[in-house]
Parts: structure tokens; sequence; C-alpha cells
């Protein structure tokens, strides 16, 4: 069995580390890659169940 960790917090340090901002754009990017490619992978029916049209992927996918 697999898992997958999705926390990206940093608790306990008083200061992010350097770089810290451009790994947050980097995971904010890569998430909403992921959510796009899975939302593309739906079939229209599917997505109308979920309350979705095409045209609404890139909006979700950037949504935060």
């Amino acid at each position: 069995m697999s898992a997958i960790d999705t926390n990206r917090t940093l608790a306990g340090v008083a200061c992010p580390p350097y770089g810290y901002n451009l790994w947050l754009k980097l995971t904010a990017w890569n998430d909403a890659r992921v959510t796009r490619n899975s939302l593309h992978r739906l079939t229209d029916r599917e997505l109308d169940d979920i309350g979705l049209c095409r045209g609404d992927i890139e909006a979700v996918a950037r949504r935060r």
C-alpha cells in the first residue's frame, strides 16, 4: 500500500528558508497541472455530473 503526503507546511520554523516562495509557486503550478490533467481525462458526462464543462477546467485548476 502506498500513501501520498500532501502536507507542505513548515511547522515550527520561525522564518521560511531561502527559496521558499519559489517552492510555493512550483508546488502550486504542479498542483494545478495535476488537477488540469485529471479533469481533462474525464468524459463530458462525468464533468457534467460534477457540475463542470470543459471550459471550466482552467478556472478550477488555478483556484486555491
